[in-house]
Order: structure tokens, then sequence, then C-alpha cells
């Protein structure tokens, strides 16, 4: 795996909350990842994919700057300035984040997201 199939998994991912596409965040996302938010809340991937499920979550943009990818093993770290718009709890929103994303392969070679973090950009 080197950084350009990260990047191409980084597409999916985003396709995949763009469209709330459940059964991709399912693959993407491993079943014991911890997501803290730019509100400070760590929410699990049941947290994540119920919030699309339920249509709290409508992402309606993202458009994606500065990506950073590192290599370290079975390991690939993500940082990304993200353009983000949608409606989150019936609220339009609007907000530039950067996120971290930690991308790990599993024993059977799938690689998907076990920890990530986004923060508001000024």
């Amino acid at each position: 795996m080197d950084s350009n199939s990260i990047v191409a998994l980084e597409e999916q991912l985003r396709t995949a909350m763009l469209n709330s596409d459940v059964s991709a965040l399912t693959h993407l996302l491993a079943d014991d990842l911890i997501f803290t938010s730019h509100l400070g809340q760590v929410m699990s991937k049941q947290d994540d994919l119920e919030a699309h499920k339920s249509g709290f979550v409508k992402i309606t943009s993202i458009e994606q700057y500065e990506q950073h990818i590192k290599m370290k093993n079975d390991l690939a770290i993500v940082s990304v300035l993200s353009q983000i718009q949608g409606e989150f709890g019936g609220e339009k929103s609007e907000a530039a984040l950067r996120f971290t994303r930690i991308w790990h392969k599993s024993n059977n070679n799938n690689w998907q997201v076990i920890a990530a973090h986004s923060s508001i950009v000024i």
C-alpha cells in the first residue's frame, strides 16, 4: 500500500460521507473507531453510522485541501483541511475543519479508519 492508495480511500470516504452511504462507511470505518469531533464529542462507529442513517447529518459539499499522508508499516496518518457544508441536526452549517485520520490495515488486509479527530480552522 502506498500513499496513492490512501488518497483513493480518502476519496471513497469523502464520497460515502456526501451520500450518507452507510454500507460504504461500514466498510471504511473500523468497528472500534474512536472519532473526536470539533465539539469535543467522542463518537463510535455506530454513532457515526446512525447520524447518517437518521438524517441528522446531511453533508452537501466537502472540498479538501492540503492533504498530508505519512505511511508507517500497517498505518497511514492523514491530515486534511476540508471545507464542509450541510445540515447537522436540521441546522445549516459551513465550516473549515482540519481532520486527522489514522488508517490501519486489518488482519484481512482491509484498510479502515481506526481513529479520527477534527478541529475548527479559524
